[in-house]
């Protein structure tokens, strides 16, 4: 008996039209052809896993359920089977030269005329397979249908206005695709090629795929899978695979969710900060999967910046309603998707704080700096994250740090603000004046150190209703404390404090007796509010050829201090001297205050005063 002659089929419009626009301009990288028919694959093998809980009888029923990929260099052929549904006749007519379930039709709608250029939704619509004319000569698709009574097919196209349809005998279950290629495609051709490019997005199918016979997906999808059947080694063998690195990850997070979006998520915290070592700014490295197949292996728009540290994972079947395979389309949903791993991040933080604090310690100290970032800059997280800050403080041990609210819980009577102090380092700050008076006073500050310390603080501003204030900061008021004995009398201090602002003239905006020095002669507050010295330098750098605005400081003086009652004597006894003097404690404040930008008068006034020695 005769085997009958194939059968030709003209492309519906709409098919037509979908092919010219896959083959010319949809998507950025053809290497995508090789994702989407492994995918469709890995779909057709998990419908025959279904079914054969359904049905009695499956043809060929003893086939592995496996995806197999053989190349062919000097064939210049690609092709992939798998031993999945399969299709009948009707069914290769329907789904591979129809509107009818391939989606075309709302995809060439969503598309819109003339948009082409945003022409990235073909996952969302199930049309992939058609990526495989980016780069083919012909496409032949060998087929045989779960269905015993069925024969198999063989179903070819070039890509044109027709394809054709003939009986193939002898055909496995499942679908064998055989891509010839173009010639400026015959690099997938080569073994290696489609390899890296099976690793890089088809990794975790669920099902083994062989290339010319070695298995190509050996790392699990371990996310998937639940905390308590997953052992430590496989969660480091998975990090390593998926960070590129040889080091163990520091923390980890494993969750699911299913509301409001159906969530895998497995995240890991990397042992050091690259950042910190001075190396190029980190990028954000948490994948973005569907179903176990990569949609974005970078995706800028999931995370907050401040998370960019982050490695790992992150799954959503809820994906293909809104998603192309290649580009997010709908931000809402990627944006609600990361606001929710985000909020679980900051919430397995906190357990981490309050469950091992030292172990949370040492991810602060490496990290700690992303934190402050987003406090500063993300208003959505900001509450979670300035309850994670940690600083050392002025009732701390050196090297050891507390929170906000461990602060608030020590203040006492009406200590109503959160001091902080920012300096080089403890030693600087604790030599400074500007610790003496809260010390005098038994009230805490908190001691920065990190040149975004101020920015942080100006921009968190309060915390659970009490206001975040620079010790240093000039509208400051402490109690008043009896002054100490030999102190300057009233009239002597303001006596020396008028002579004081004639001497220095235009150098200060102001000079009055101090509440706050105990142990120094004198410290210089800046009189321009909000300008720190920290920032009149970052705003001097930013502004190189601009003239520098004229430094004005109010002068504080200790009238209980040596000095300051040896300079009340010599104002009126030597006056010339007592002038240098007074010079010479203003640059030594203004030193102490980090604001003294120019020492060259300073050290010409050291050599007079040492000459009358």
């Amino acid at each position: 008996m005769s085997q009958p002659s194939p059968q030709t089929f003209e492309f519906q419009a709409e098919i037509k039209q979908l092919l010219d626009i896959v083959i010319h301009s949809l998507y950025t990288e053809k290497e995508i052809f090789v994702r989407e028919l492994v995918s469709n694959a890995s779909d057709a093998l998990e419908k025959l896993r279904h079914l054969r809980l359904t049905e009695k009888e499956i043809f060929d029923d003893r086939l592995d359920l496996e995806i197999n990929i053989t190349t062919d260099d000097k064939a210049k052929t690609l092709t992939i089977q798998d031993f999945g549904v399969g299709m009948t006749q009707a069914e290769l007519i329907e789904n591979l030269g129809t509107i009818a379930h391939s989606g075309s039709k709302a995809f060439l709608k969503a598309l819109g005329e003339g948009n082409r250029k945003d022409a990235s939704l073909i996952g969302q619509f199930g049309v992939g397979f058609y990526a495989a004319f980016m780069v083919a000569k012909s496409v032949k698709v060998y087929s045989h249908s779960w269905r015993s009574a069925e024969p198999g097919h063989l179903w070819t196209s070039d890509g044109g206005g027709s394809y054709s349809i003939e009986e193939s005998p002898g055909q496995r279950r499942g679908a064998k695709i055989v891509v010839e290629l173009k010639d400026d495609c015959s690099e997938f051709s080569q073994e290696w090629q489609v390899s890296e490019i099976v690793k890089r997005y088809s990794s975790f199918v669920s099902f083994p795929i062989n290339l010319n016979g070695k298995r190509v997906n050996t790392v699990q999808a371990v996310w998937l899978r639940g905390k308590s059947e997953i052992k430590e080694e496989e969660y480091t063998e998975f990090y390593k695979f998926q960070a590129h690195t040889q080091e163990e990850p520091r923390l980890r997070l494993h969750f699911s969710a299913d509301a409001p979006l159906a969530i895998n998520a497995l995240l890991f915290v990397p042992k050091e900060n690259p950042e910190k070592l001075g190396l190029a700014r980190s990028e954000h490295s948490v994948s973005l999967y569907c179903r176990k197949v990569l949609i974005d292996a970078r995706p800028k728009d999931l995370l907050p910046e401040w998370l960019r540290f982050l490695k790992g994972v992150v799954d959503s079947e809820d994906l293909p309603l809104n998603i192309s395979r290649e580009t997010m389309q709908d931000r809402s949903l990627l944006e609600k998707l990361g606001r929710v791993i985000s909020k679980r991040f900051l919430k397995f933080l906190e357990e981490e704080a309050k469950g091992r604090p030292d172990s949370y310690a040492e991810f602060y100290k490496e990290f700690g700096i992303f934190l402050k970032e987003g406090a500063a800059l993300d208003f959505s997280h900001k509450d979670q994250l300035v309850k994670l800050l940690r600083f050392e403080s002025s009732l701390t041990e050196k090297g050891k740090t507390t929170s906000l609210a461990d602060y608030v819980s020590r203040m006492a009577g009406d200590h109503r603000e959160i001091y902080y102090l920012i300096g080089p380092s403890r030693e600087a700050i604790e030599a400074g004046p500007y610790l003496e008076g809260f010390r005098a006073r038994n009230l805490e500050v908190l001691l920065c150190y990190e040149a975004v310390d101020e920015y942080v603080m100006n921009n968190v501003h309060e915390f659970e209703g009490k206001k975040i204030q620079a010790a240093d900061h000039a509208d400051v008021k402490l109690s008043e404390v009896a002054a100490p004995e030999g102190a300057l009398g009233e009239a002597e201090t303001k006596k020396l404090v008028s002579w004081l602002k004639e001497t220095l003239g235009s150098r200060v905006a102001d000079v009055r007796a101090s509440s706050r020095l105990v142990g120094s002669p004198a410290l210089a507050l800046n009189a321009d509010k909000g300008m720190s010295p920290h920032l009149r330098r970052m705003m001097k750098a930013l502004q190189k050829d601009a003239k520098d605005s004229p430094l004005r400081v109010t002068l504080e003086i200790n009238p209980a201090h040596a000095v300051m009652k040896r300079l009340a004597l010599s104002s009126s006894e030597s006056p010339e001297k007592a002038r240098l003097v007074a010079e010479q404690i203003l640059d030594n404040a203004l030193i102490s205050a980090g604001l003294l930008e120019d020492t060259t008068g300073m050290v010409q006034r050291l050599y007079k005063i040492l000459e009358s020695v």
